[in-house]
């Protein structure tokens, strides 16, 4: 298993600041248009936590370590595709600056949970993609349960967020967003917690189906407030 100190340092904490708020957030929120809903909803919440999400570009990790509030980023660690991220030295050393990563089995954590359950125990965050991968047509696949197990496990609160135009304007298979900063939309639900007795299933299909009601809401906020393609605007609510 990795050692777990860089989850926790302060000193890589910082390294990661100016990674991500110095470097990669204003990179992103200058190449599309951003807008995030639901921050109110993490008034009150504290480490650690699973942060959920629908998956479908690689804009999604970016856009909710740079939505969070600062003081919930900043120990967040991203589960990552362990063949691919953590395949080559330059990928891995990259990842790991950038978003804090951890590899996981994109079966659903199987043969690596000891590492998320560790980090849980640590106090750090986690950010997983239930879906396994990155959705080809935007639509969403099913969850794995692995994050709900953690979970339940840890009796750590749940995150579900749901992205919306990242699919549009960073596509599987490109490497750089669209022209013209596409509007991107992320909404943070409330923080869910397993009910008594529920299984890691019964407990993955409730936050999937939130996950969906979020993308349904933010899909009908983006109709209903079209984006003025200013370079200025960017909206958090």
């Amino acid at each position: 298993m990795p050692s777990r100190s860089r989850f926790t340092s302060p000193v890589h904490a910082g390294a990661r600041f100016v990674a991500q708020r110095l470097i990669l957030k204003p990179v992103v929120w200058r190449l599309t248009t951003v807008t995030v809903l639901g921050r109110e909803q993490l008034a009150d919440l504290q480490a650690p936590f699973v942060v959920v999400s629908n998956h479908s570009s690689h804009l999604d990790a970016p856009l909710i370590l740079g939505a969070l509030p600062r003081k919930l980023a900043r120990y967040v660690a991203a589960g990552a595709a362990a063949d691919y991220f953590f395949d080559v030295w330059w990928r891995k050393g990259l990842t790991s600056l950038f978003f804090n990563a951890f590899p996981v089995d994109r079966t659903g954590l199987r043969g690596r949970k000891g590492m998320a359950t560790s980090l849980l125990d640590d106090g750090v965050p986690l950010l997983l993609f239930p879906e396994g991968t990155r959705s080809k047509t935007g639509e969403l696949a099913p969850f794995k349960p692995g994050a709900a197990a953690l979970c339940i496990s840890r009796d750590v609160p749940c995150v579900p967020v749901a992205i919306v135009g990242a699919h549009e304007a960073m596509p599987r298979d490109t490497g750089w967003p669209g022209k013209g900063r596409p509007p991107v939309y992320v909404t943070f639900g409330e923080p869910m917690h397993p009910d008594d007795g529920e299984t890691p299933m019964e407990f993955s299909d409730r936050i999937a189906k939130e996950v969906v009601g979020l993308v349904d809401y933010t899909t009908t906020y983006r109709e209903l407030h079209p984006h003025v393609r200013s370079r200025r605007r960017s909206v958090e609510s």
